[in-house]
């Protein structure tokens, strides 16, 4: 029997050459959740478009927790992508245009052979393992930079959970990382795949997830850039298994502001540290080490599932 297989992602442009050809994957069904600045004329030939209007309509109390003008409008797309019994999710992002492969080995729910990192930190980089060792994936604590260490590998078949494919061109590195470095990366593909025996960073832009276990994935409000990225750690803190897989889309990044980035990710850099470290610890909650508003949301969400 074919796995039900469904693209998810926010947007506030008008369809761009990334969605275009998302819509036209075959075998595949493209879920947008629309925003307050969205074109109100936005159409797609063949997925499913859900307009701010529908999304108050399907739940106005979980629209009102999560607010708009922001990736958290993505929950949606999840919700419906539950609704329709998916089996595969991937969540992308309207500027990260798809290789020709994209999409073509998915390994989501399958044991494969990885490279596989042992790491006494409490958390892996994943990015610092590439053939860029220099930079780092948004969302790894800035504290621990110096203590990575990529000597102890083995070879090792794990269950991939959730598969987090890479990203040419503009990697998915925090502000300070980029305003050092200005990288453009060619990810050499021997790097992969790869896993660790501790959580990692993964964010929303090219990411394949077991649809059984949505309920436990979410777009964090109230958290600036690390919405995706505490989702990520919170993912794993439920016993899920990530995998990072060579890149299969080229992003070409939306105009950013470097330094409201930067002020976005400040609770990351401040926060972050304690909540693995907690994860570690088996101490780890959302509702010690999330917002009240973010804890609400997410309680709003999971019971969307029951």
């Amino acid at each position: 029997m074919s796995k039900k297989r469904i693209i998810v992602t926010t947007t506030i442009n008008p369809p761009t050459e990334a969605l275009h050809k998302f819509d036209a994957m075959k075998d595949w069904t493209l879920v947008v959740a629309g925003d307050q600045r969205t074109p109100a004329d936005f159409r797609l030939k063949n997925g499913v478009y859900l307009s701010p209007h529908e999304q108050e309509k399907y739940h106005k109390k979980f629209s009102d927790l999560i607010g708009w003008n922001t990736i958290r409008r993505r929950n949606f797309g999840f919700l419906i992508a539950k609704d329709m019994q998916a089996d595969v999710v991937a969540t992308v992002d309207d500027d990260n245009i798809p290789l020709d492969d994209w999409g073509q080995n998915v390994f989501v729910g399958e044991q494969i052979e990885v490279n596989y990192y042992e790491t006494s930190l409490p958390c892996f980089d994943p990015v610092g393992a590439t053939n860029y060792p220099q930079l780092w994936h948004r969302g790894f604590p800035l504290q621990l930079l110096t203590e990575r260490d990529y000597s102890q590998r083995t070879r090792k078949k794990v269950r991939v959970d959730v598969q987090a494919d890479f990203w040419n061109g503009d990697p998915d590195i925090d502000a300070v990382c980029r305003l050092e470095h200005r990288p453009w990366c060619q990810f050499a593909p021997d790097s992969f795949p790869l896993a660790a025996n501790k959580p990692a960073p993964f964010n929303s832009q090219n990411t394949f997830l077991r649809g059984d276990i949505l309920q436990d994935y979410f777009m964090v409000p109230f958290v600036g850039r690390m919405d995706d990225i505490w989702g990520a750690y919170h993912l794993q803190s439920c016993g899920y298994q990530v995998v990072f897989n060579k890149a299969t889309v080229e992003q070409q990044r939306n105009p950013q502001d470097l330094t409201k980035n930067l002020k976005d990710e400040f609770l990351g850099y401040e926060k972050t540290i304690a909540l693995v470290k907690a994860m570690a610890d088996g101490r780890y909650s959302p509702q010690e080490y999330w917002p009240e508003q973010s804890v609400k949301a997410f309680q709003c969400y999971q019971e969307c599932f029951s």
